[in-house]
């Protein structure tokens, strides 16, 4: 197993993301994803930057010259895209997307309690 393989499966794991999400986040068959990660074939370098995006680490980090960082923002890709463009929205748009966020989150913990509740 190559130093990239094995560093692309603890990275992965670390951020809890399945191989088919993080196949399908770059847009790559599940099965080239898991060649990757066997050591059986190595990704382009276009996709390794991409991996690393993903991921949110460096390339150093990605090919093992560096530690991995513990230090991760947020766990979904998707949502630590969008939560860097947040900041140029105007403080209205900000603040009703807040209203919303804590309304998600609010209900999802009732739900949560709910369903914890019903168990007993």
């Amino acid at each position: 197993m190559s130093a990239l393989s094995e560093r692309l499966k603890l990275l992965r794991s670390m951020r809890n993301i399945t191989q088919s999400r993080l196949a399908g986040l770059l847009e790559v068959d599940p099965r080239v994803y898991n060649r990757w990660e066997r050591g059986t074939a190595v990704p382009q370098f276009e996709t390794v930057v991409r991996i690393a995006d993903i991921l949110q680490v460096s390339l150093d980090e990605l090919a093992g010259r560096q530690q991995p960082s513990q230090a991760l923002k947020i766990h979904n890709y998707e949502l630590h895209k969008l939560y860097q463009q947040v900041d140029s929205l105007p403080d209205d748009e900000q603040k009703a997307l807040v209203l919303v966020i804590d309304s998600l989150i609010k209900t999802s913990q009732m739900t949560a309690q709910q369903t914890s509740a019903a168990k007993r």
